[in-house]
């Protein structure tokens, strides 16, 4: 009788055990799906982390609105001295490819004479009407003063954002340098020959879109997230 109770109370204990082992893993399993659902309800997260999925929202926005290429042709028209014209300046050799392009349209004006303008004359440089397709408004900061618009000639757009990097020593803010790749749309008369020779470095960009070419942009930390510097980093 008395191997009989040890039987049943052995049983009886193991019973216990397996029912305890039991809600043990149901409890495990509950706190894994709570675990999960909190995660996917984005608890946790910050906002204001340095991280490739805060910045590609505030990369984009900036992209938006100053993705564009421009090449600092800010106020038209734009007079060429003889001088410029012969000692090869960026505008004497990229104007007369634009006029071919039907971009420009040039005339001879009186000017006063000078040892630059000897001959009393410049070739004043005006934007045809397809020209004006190009000239948008694009607020610009220089040490001469401050432009409303500039002739753009492609627009950059985030392909993937590849690192970031985060300085917080030595500045005011802390400082996120996104490296990331783009794609860009560029002018149809980019793709000259004439074109892309005289404008080597849009010609760089334009090749270096879809991961050939990585470029840079700073962003500081504000009260409400990331904030794009005004310039690239």
């Amino acid at each position: 009788m008395r191997s009989d109770r040890n039987d049943t109370s052995f049983n009886q204990n193991l019973m216990n055990l397996h029912a305890m082992q039991s809600k043990t893993l149901a409890s495990i399993a509950s706190i894994g799906a709570l675990a999960a659902a909190l995660a996917g309800c984005g608890l946790g997260h910050d906002p204001k982390a340095a991280t490739a999925e805060n910045l590609e929202a505030p990369l984009d926005g900036y992209l938006a609105q100053r993705g564009d290429i421009c090449l600092a042709m800010f106020d038209w028209p734009i007079d060429l001295t003889e001088a410029e014209a012969g000692s090869g300046a960026r505008h004497a050799v990229q104007f007369p490819v634009m006029e071919q392009l039907g971009l420009l349209r040039s005339t001879v004006v009186p000017a006063p004479k000078s040892a630059e303008n000897p001959d009393g004359a410049v070739k004043r440089f005006e934007l045809t009407d397809e020209g004006r397709k190009f000239y948008k408004p694009h607020p610009h900061a220089t040490r001469t003063g401050d432009y409303a618009n500039d002739f753009c000639v492609a627009h950059l757009k985030r392909e993937k954002i590849v690192d970031v990097k985060l300085q917080t020593t030595d500045v005011p803010q802390p400082l996120a340098v996104v490296s990331y790749t783009y794609q860009v749309e560029a002018a149809p008369w980019m793709q000259n020959a004439d074109a892309q020779r005289v404008f080597p470095m849009i010609t760089r960009i334009m090749n270096g879109a879809g991961g050939r070419l990585q470029l840079r942009q700073g962003f500081t930390l504000g009260d409400k997230g990331w904030v794009a510097q005004n310039a690239p980093a």
